[in-house]
């Protein structure tokens, strides 16, 4: 099946097996005689890639609009109907490989390997030429001061080849397409740096710099390491939940044939048989059979709802008990599961802040770093006529002023804040997330599995006959719906042996039926154990179960879920702040509303779908509001990822806790409280880094120009430099005598209050 256009059709035709028919398959039809096409750009790493890589897709014919994500390292471009532009040539003449993007592509992460290789040569490196650099300057002269330079070569060797080539590459291309990035001057000055010492110690030179060359390999290797890690983080969202989407599905032909087919071969209006256990594969309507569904993709409720003729269903939906027919309304690009993996694609796009400031200062930085020392090198050489002395000097500036403050102000920060974080039991995933909780203002909770703990209880036990209690508990024993297991769990308290029915069987939707002898139990939804054929009404803050003999009531089970420790606490605590808070929930109005009036929130959404979640968080952001998610089910995964920042229990779906940029691992909700006030004090120490760092370079500079400082002195300043900003950071890891352990926390977050489920 193609997406493309009727006047894309015959030139497809033509190119059968053409790079640019490849291209054209891997666009969208985005219906308004515009396609867009997602390619990857794994060279992507900086600001000046960012624009360089905009700026020759924008310069093709037929081409309305491209933008980067960075964190995905992806490239999406709109382009109108007609001849396809050729973006990868486009691409691949800028200096940047490029395919088309899907989620295997983004798999995977070998560049994180090959930085953590280039680092630890560069660390194993450094260090040793460091230990070698002290005998020198202790007043090591003579052979044994050559000696040592010579072996301080031999280990700079690696260092330079090995893990530079990681800047070289990066500026040889940049370079060879006319342009200049950040690793431009840093490849200069530390082969230059290499270059000279290795002259002075063939011939015999007082002083060489391979300390120097290699040290600030490592440090920047340090920063970039981290970024790229941070960065990673962010991709894995996306592929795990379009690994929820089945590859194919049975189709059931009009003479009741079954075929099995790929989802992109199956159009609307098809037949589909969906056997218990499987994901519903497209959006669609049954028309036969009788299920529960596990709907939490889309509800977040934990509860199972039934399933039968008329029912619409979304694609990712699990079905639990039997087998069902379907008639498909959409195809697997226009389906609820793809609309979600495009919302969270689109939410990741643009969210950064101080990291973009330092990409944006870093890219002004290189071409004035190199006019800097251009115009040393002259300048010396003019005054004294000497290229030796010139060369050293303008070494010397290049070294002085590297960006390693820089480049450490913001990772350095965000790594010292993960410890402190985790401390408390909440892991970071994302490098930006930190700077963009510390701006909030307003924060939406879901409901189950968030504010409460998602594991229902009976609340009125005592009003329940035990033998009635007996009965229940032995039939539930036999089933894994949410309400059976809360039944089964209270019950194992005192009922000591089981009983055993002649028959017991699950209805799917309806709830559990048992025989014995002539006698009939029914355990379940209260019209169905009572044989009526009215629903239940739903105006009830909590669910409701009953057991029933030939008919006949015998007990009515209310169930409730138990708020989660802390939230009361935290609900205040923010709200003094003057933090907005609103709860965001699928359930039922009257569980949502009950819930809102135990912690004392004016405003709250009840039966949302992800979509609406996602129109709300949208709603605020346009009014100006800076928003904070937390929430736990897969339905709420394009809400994490719209939202300004977002955070998940670690009971969350997976989906869930990868969208979430943080994970707290204790059942207490002061961990949002906590987050809050370690990213609001880590937010100012990066501003402190920046004002430190932009202050290092505005009081040596001027030194390094005047002749002063030597490499080795710039390499020691640019490391005090580095060494400044990171005692800075660390100012942010003292230890706070008036918070526990999470692990403690843990241990103490057991408790906790009722509410309806």
């Amino acid at each position: 099946m193609s997406c493309c256009a009727p006047g894309i059709e015959a030139s497809l035709q033509a190119e059968a097996s053409s790079p640019a028919e490849e291209l054209r398959l891997a666009s969208r039809d985005l219906g308004d005689g515009t396609f867009q096409t997602d390619l990857s750009v794994p060279g992507v790493h900086c600001a000046a890639c960012i624009a360089a890589v905009e700026k020759s897709l924008q310069a093709l014919p037929g081409v309305e609009h491209a933008r980067v994500n960075l964190s995905m390292k992806r490239a999406s471009v709109k382009w109108r109907a007609g001849a396809a532009p050729d973006l990868i040539g486009a691409l691949r003449t800028a200096g940047y490989a490029a395919h088309p993007f899907t989620v295997e592509t983004s798999a995977g992460d070998p560049e994180y390997s090959r930085l953590v290789k280039a680092l630890a040569v560069a660390g194993f490196c450094a260090m040793n030429i460091m230990l070698l650099s002290v005998s020198v300057w202790a007043g090591a002269s003579g052979g044994t001061r050559q000696a040592f330079h010579l072996i301080s070569a031999v280990l700079a060797v690696p260092a330079i080849v090995y893990s530079g080539r990681i800047f070289f590459l990066s500026a040889w291309s940049a370079l060879r397409h006319g342009r200049t990035n950040m690793d431009v001057p840093i490849s200069v000055g530390v082969l230059l740096a290499f270059g000279l010492s290795l002259y002075d110690t063939l011939n015999d030179g007082t002083h060489a710099y391979f300390d120097a060359a290699t040290t600030l390999l490592f440090f920047l290797l340090i920063g970039r390491t981290l970024d790229h890690l941070m960065r990673e983080k962010a991709r894995s969202a996306v592929a795990g939940l379009a690994r929820l989407t089945p590859r194919g599905a049975t189709v059931v032909e009009p003479d009741g044939a079954r075929r099995y087919l790929p989802l992109a071969e199956i159009e609307p209006g098809t037949a589909l048989l969906i056997a218990a256990g499987d994901r519903i594969p497209l959006d669609g309507i049954v028309t036969g059979g009788v299920s529960d569904l596990d709907r939490s993709l889309v509800s977040g409720e934990a509860a199972p709802e039934v399933a039968r003729a008329g029912t619409r269903v979304q694609s990712g939906l699990m079905n639990l008990t039997g087998a069902l027919t379907m008639r498909t309304t959409a195809r697997a690009e226009d389906s609820f599961l793809a609309e979600m993996v495009r919302m969270m694609e689109a939410a990741e796009g643009g969210q950064a802040g101080y990291r973009r400031i330092a990409d944006r200062a870093a890219a002004l930085y290189s071409p004035v770093v190199h006019l800097v020392a251009l115009a040393t090198l002259l300048g010396w050489f003019f005054v004294t006529l000497d290229w030796h002395a010139s060369i050293t000097v303008a070494i010397a500036v290049l070294i002085i002023t590297c960006p390693c403050a820089l480049g450490l102000a913001v990772p350095i920060v965000q790594v010292v804040a993960a410890r402190r974080l985790f401390e408390r039991g909440i892991l970071v995933k994302d490098g930006s997330a930190l700077e963009r909780l510390a701006g909030i203002d307003t924060v939406l909770f879901d409901k189950t599995g968030t504010l409460t703990l998602g594991s229902p209880r009976i609340v009125n036990v005592a009003d329940i006959d035990p033998a009635a209690l007996g009965i229940a508990a032995s039939m539930a024993a036999g089933s894994r719906h949410p309400l059976s297991a809360a039944i089964a769990a209270e019950a194992r308290k005192d009922i000591a042996a089981p009983i055993v029915f002649d028959r017991l069987g699950e209805q799917p939707g309806n709830g559990l039926e048992a025989y014995a002898g002539d006698t009939v139990y029914r355990l379940g939804r209260p019209d169905w154990a009572l044989g009526k054929t009215a629903d239940a009404a739903g105006d009830e803050p909590y669910s409701m179960v009953l057991l029933a003999r030939d008919g006949v009531e015998l007990a009515r089970f209310k169930l409730e879920s138990t708020i989660r420790p802390g939230a009361a606490a935290t609900v205040a605590g923010l709200q003094r702040q003057g933090v907005e808070v609103e709860i965001l929930s699928g359930d039922r109005e009257a569980a949502v509303a009950a819930l809102a009036s135990r912690l004392g929130v004016e405003r709250f959404g009840s039966a949302l779908l992800p979509a609406e979640k996602v129109a709300r968080i949208e709603a605020l952001r346009c009014e100006g509001h800076r928003v904070l998610m937390v929430g736990d089910g897969l339905n709420d995964a394009p809400a994490l990822a719209a939202a300004d920042i977002s955070m998940a229990p670690a009971s969350a779906a997976d989906i869930g806790r990868t969208a979430a940029g943080f994970v707290f691992m204790n059942e207490s909700l002061s961990a949002v409280s906590d987050a809050l006030q370690i990213a609001r004090n880590a937010n100012t120490l990066v501003r402190e880094n920046f004002a430190l760092a932009i202050g290092y370079n505005v009081i040596a500079v001027p030194i390094a120009v005047s002749g002063h400082v030597t490499p080795l002195l710039a390499a020691v300043a640019m490391s005090l430099s580095s060494v400044v900003v990171v005692a800075n950071a660390m100012r942010l890891g003292r230890p706070d005598a008036r918070k526990p352990s999470w692990r403690a926390l843990f241990d103490a977050g057991h408790g906790g209050e009722a509410v309806g489920a």
